[in-house]
């Protein structure tokens, strides 16, 4: 039977055809576009130097927009990053425990090395669901070509800084004048300049930087940001962006469009200002270009604030700096953004922390986090998915958190709920830093020093400063809180034998060797080196 066409309504075929086209759509992926992501990344930024966490104005650097993005969005009370800039880079892009990736300690010019090739990236992961993807500013995630933003899933990186902001200082006469020139030749041939570059092609060197450049270190970050965002918006894929600001990080030269505007009257403030106005910049122009109500942004910070170099340095209400396990160190201000998706003004107090972003990310593009490596090897994340969180329906799985220093493979603290197991003492041995220091604050200046029996523990919702150890004393004792650690990290430790950790990315000197740690160190060595002989001979 042949279909009279003569008969179907004009208006009705129209609707007959349009239905037609929308399951063909669907039927190619298209019905539900995956959202737009944005990371908006700060160095060193302090806890309460932002105002919705008790700063902005009332320490003398306003942020409005920042303010704005809290109000419209969520605020995080218990949110972690890692203690330094390097593992916490690393720990966000990666959702892995820095100790996993090898990306343990910070990376300095010359160091070589850097994020394993091996490693699944946010940018890698969301490429496999068709992501264009970018990324500018601040890496700090090695020097080697395998570890460049375009090797790790990023479609472009502009204004790419491989470093602290003051290791752009370093050979530069101007800040170090008694630096032998041998010395200085060799820190200006070691240390590259701002990078750009497109994936499957080499990178390019687009300025030197020293301490006249660094003003305007984060100008041109968010010009490239805003140029390639305008060039996505409206393409038919969703696309993600890391936009990583160098500063707050010491020392803080602000924009001369900056210098002296805050309150504060001092670089950092500025800087705080500088900062908060770029972001500012950034989300309207999401707003103007439409696309708001499809596009996720999140604020965060690497890692905890340092605050011993004063006045270029952040403020915090917490025990200890970057560099220690304690709250100071790693817990961090992050908001979340996103219109009709994300309830305005909310505030969420789980435990939660940049590892979560890669099983977030995953989910939100409607994909399974892998279960081999980018080498085909088996890997793990240390992820959880916090969209039940950001969109009201859940709480985080989330229950715990492990704190890390540098080359701690097991955790120097550990969080379970409101109560924290402190093992790693380090930064509490030295001289006040003020006649009214209420702590001491030696971050890495301190000694790593490790209790030899009982661990400090702390009630975090009744002492979020970590003054009172609740460990034993006259009127009450948490000493029934020691077996669920041990177990906790005991299945923790098991992760290592099936998910070998990466080896560490830095060569940086560490310190001397002892002779008794040489010895056993030989000792072993020959111990192993025997066990293989024999075995390959047949008497294993």
């Amino acid at each position: 039977m042949k279909a009279n066409f003569r008969l179907i309504k004009p208006a009705n075929l129209l609707k007959t055809f349009g239905l037609l086209f929308c399951f063909f759509m669907a039927s190619i992926g298209y019905a539900q576009k995956s959202p737009n992501i944005i990371i908006l990344l700060s160095d060193d930024t302090g806890w309460g130097d932002l105002g919705p966490y008790g700063g902005g104005e009332a320490r003398g650097a306003a942020t409005p927009n920042i303010d704005r993005m809290a109000n419209e969005g969520m605020q995080f009370w218990s949110f972690y990053g890692q203690p330094s800039c390097t593992p916490g880079r690393a720990a966000l892009i990666t959702g892995r425990i820095p100790n996993r990736s090898g990306m343990t300690t910070v990376a300095f010019p010359g160091d070589g090395g850097g994020l394993p090739k091996a490693e699944w990236t946010l940018a890698s992961l969301l490429k496999r669901k068709n992501y264009n993807t970018f990324f500018a500013g601040k890496w700090h995630l090695g020097e080697e070509d395998y570890s460049m933003p375009t090797a790790q899933g990023f479609d472009v990186m502009k204004n790419v800084t491989l470093y602290h902001l003051n290791a752009y200082t370093y050979a530069d006469p101007d800040w170090n004048q008694d630096m032998p020139k041998n010395l200085r030749e060799r820190w200006a041939k070691g240390t590259k300049g701002a990078l750009d570059g497109e994936a499957g092609k080499p990178y390019r060197e687009v300025r030197k930087l020293d301490g006249k450049a660094i003003p305007y270190i984060d100008q041109y970050t968010e010009e490239e940001s805003l140029k390639w965002l305008k060039e996505n918006a409206k393409k038919d894929k969703p696309f993600f962006m890391e936009i990583s600001f160098a500063k707050n990080h010491q020392p803080n030269l602000p924009h001369p469009d900056f210098a002296g505007k805050s309150a504060g009257q001092n670089k950092y403030a500025d800087c705080i200002v500088e900062l908060d106005t770029r972001i500012g910049r950034i989300m309207d122009e999401v707003r103007n270009l439409g696309i708001a109500e499809n596009t996720l942004i999140i604020y965060t910070v690497d890692n905890g604030t340092w605050q011993d170099v004063y006045p270029d340095c952040g403020y915090t209400p917490f025990r200890g700096t970057k560099g220690t396990v304690r709250e100071g160190g790693s817990r961090i201000p992050t908001l979340a953004w996103w219109p009709g998706k994300i309830k305005p003004n909310s505030k969420n107090s789980d435990i939660l922390g940049t590892l979560d972003f890669m099983a977030t990310f995953a989910a939100l593009s409607g994909q399974e986090l892998p279960t081999v490596d980018r080498e085909g090897k088996p890997t793990i994340f240390d992820s959880y998915d916090m969209s039940p969180v950001l969109f009201g329906t859940g709480k985080s799985k989330r229950d715990m958190w492990f704190y890390f220093t540098e080359d701690e493979l097991t955790p120097g603290a550990v969080r379970i709920g409101k109560f924290k197991a402190v093992f790693n003492l380090r930064g509490d041995g030295g001289m006040y830093t003020g006649g009214l220091a209420v702590d001491t604050n030696l971050g890495w200046k301190g000694p790593q020093s490790y209790v030899s029996i009982a661990p400090q523990i702390f009630d975090l919702w009744a002492d979020p400063q970590e003054r009172y150890d609740l460990f034993m004393n006259n009127f009450t004792e948490k000493t029934w809180f020691m077996p669920n650690i041990q177990d906790v990290i005991a299945e923790f430790v098991k992760t290592y034998e099936k998910y070998p950790p990466h080896k560490v990315q830095s060569n940086l000197y560490p310190g001397p060797t002892k002779i008794d740690e040489f010895i056993m160190f030989k000792h072993v060595q020959e111990k192993l080196k025997a066990l293989t002989t024999e075995k390959r001979s047949g008497g294993g």
